[in-house]
């Protein structure tokens, strides 16, 4: 049965290793307070959400808002300035915070490593709670450890600045209940993180630091820097020690930027460029309409024109408000093929080339061996500077037209274009049944980001005909029977279920997550009294 561990939060999950040193009972009631103060609002903005995306698939337009314009024409307001640990961001790694990730992590050379609690995490409960404490370990220094295999993992003297990225506001914990309702996934990503460890890290001469995913509008930033004040009253931690990074990675947000901005402004440490996430918003919101049709996504690069416009507007905003502007993810692995490894690091070198000219002040990488490079470009443009905050883009102009010009990009997808996606799709959704959230495919390190954008570019090529179903099934009898063959292991029966639930349905599913966390990973008893 359930512990009753406060009046009002339970824990629903069996018990696991030192899980009672995260889920304390002071812990759990800190997490409580926070559900109990903002999850009906987060309830309202995804009310919200829905009733946008219809008004958008029923004609309204995006556009920025009228009633803001005040705030984008104040040229007086500003960001908080950088906080320790966050003045140099030239190199951000990101991944699971699963042991042996954070120890390579924060040993990588980067100046930043952000612990990824969403896309790179299957959410199952022993990598929620084992997240967590590998947190409070690396904070500890004491996760050093030994592999069966006699391989050692040791914490260097120079490590990366932690970032923590929870879980979208989409997302809930189902083994965890308040008031006999799940809570919500962010509010325990953070909260845990916070309670255990932002006293932690200030004493070490950081702070609690964050990644903020898949924000649609302001208001939703208004509702975390909400969370932030109450959370830093409740533990006598001083107003602002908090700092957060917004990823802009749903079409909404882009039209929103300076906003963002402007309601986390004492706890803001920027923005970052999402790219998969950004394309996969860009298909739920417009997916109906087929002049938002889109290629392969091979063919939609960084420097497509309505992509080119994202990030320009980006840098502008940040710089314009004194925020940092990080770019995206270099999702390249090195492999085997030294032909293979030289074209990857080609392409690596290239896009992270532009972003540093472009005025980035950072950017992210996924493996530790991308390191040197992304550090290499922008140590060639920044130099001594830590940043490149001075460079304000005022020759940046961008309209609503320009961020959605999609139509500059789109053809057909190829033969190998939909196999891809199927491929991918197949096998990232194996990988997270089975608990892993980052996985190395075809030589690029593959995430729920980029799982998302495969699923949902083959569901818009299904709608507007542009490939037929019988194409579909049978590269996903031959796919299927491909990942069996190659995995044993694998529940085909489930993970093709998944995809066609998800992928080739009439009305788009918003998330693979959500469905298939509730139906595959939760782990729960029955509650008790």
């Amino acid at each position: 049965m359930p512990t009753a561990l406060t009046h009002r939060v339970r824990v629903l999950a069996p018990p696991g290793h030192r899980h009672d040193e995260i889920l304390t009972p002071a812990a759990l009631d800190f997490v409580g307070r926070l559900t109990a103060a903002f999850a009906p609002r987060r309830q309202e903005l995804l009310k919200e959400r829905r009733r946008r995306l219809l008004r958008l698939a029923t004609g309204s337009q995006l556009d920025f808002p009228m009633v803001t314009a005040a705030v984008r024409d104040d040229p007086a307001w500003r960001v908080a300035p950088p906080a320790p640990g966050l003045t140099d961001r030239r190199v951000e790694i990101t991944g699971p915070p699963d042991r042996r990730m954070t120890v390579n992590a924060l040993n990588s050379a980067a100046r930043v490593w952000m612990a990824d609690f969403e896309d790179a995490t299957a959410p199952r409960w022993e990598n929620i709670v084992g997240g967590q404490l590998n947190l409070l370990d690396a904070i500890e220094r004491r996760i050093d450890f030994t592999t069966p295999e006699g391989r050692e993992y040791r914490l260097g003297d120079r490590l990366a600045t932690i970032m923590v990225r929870p879980r979208g506001w989409h997302l809930e914990e189902e083994h965890l209940q308040y008031d006999g309702q799940p809570v919500p996934a962010a509010l325990v990503d953070f909260g845990l993180y916070f309670f255990h460890c932002a006293q932690r890290q200030m004493d070490a001469g950081h702070g609690p630091y964050f990644y903020l995913p898949k924000l649609e509008n302001r208001y939703e930033a208004r509702l975390w820097n909400d969370i932030f004040l109450l959370a830093q009253e409740l533990l006598g931690i001083p107003r602002g020690t908090i700092r957060a990074t917004v990823l802009i990675e749903t079409i909404t947000a882009a039209f929103e930027m300076e906003e963002i901005l402007y309601e986390l402004r004492e706890h803001s440490a920027g923005l970052n460029a999402g790219r998969w996430d950004y394309l996969f918003s860009l298909i739920k919101t417009f997916g109906h309409r087929s002049d938002f049709l889109l290629p392969d996504r091979a063919r939609v690069t960084m420097t497509a024109p309505f992509m080119r416009a994202y990030t320009e507007l980006l840098v502008r905003t940040c710089h314009k408000r004194g925020a940092h502007a990080i770019g995206g993810m270099a999702a390249q692995v090195p492999g085997k093929d030294p032909a293979a490894n030289e074209a990857a690091l080609a392409k690596v070198r290239l896009d992270k080339e532009r972003e540093a000219e472009d005025g980035f002040d950072g950017s992210w990488v996924a493996h530790p061996a991308l390191v040197p490079l992304c550090r290499e470009v922008f140590d060639r443009v920044l130099g001594e500077r830590p940043h490149q905050l001075d460079r304000t883009r005022d020759d940046v102009e961008v309209t609503p037209a320009d961020l959605l010009s999609v139509r500059r990009i789109s053809g057909p997808p190829t033969a190998d274009g939909v196999r891809t996606n199927v491929r991918v799709a197949l096998r990232y959704f194996a990988a997270w049944l089975r608990g892993q959230g980052a996985v190395a495919i075809d030589g690029l390190m593959e995430d729920a980001a980029t799982a998302e954008i495969a699923r949902v570019q083959i569901w818009q090529w299904l709608r507007h005909r542009v490939i037929g179903r019988e194409t579909v099934d049978q590269v996903l009898d031959e796919e299927t029977d491909a990942l069996g063959a190659e995995y044993p292991w694998a529940p085909v029966a489930d993970i093709r279920a998944l995809f066609e639930r998800t992928a080739m349905t009439g009305e788009l599913p918003p998330f693979f997550t959500t469905d298939a966390y509730h139906r595959h990973l939760v782990r729960r008893t029955e509650a008790g009294a």
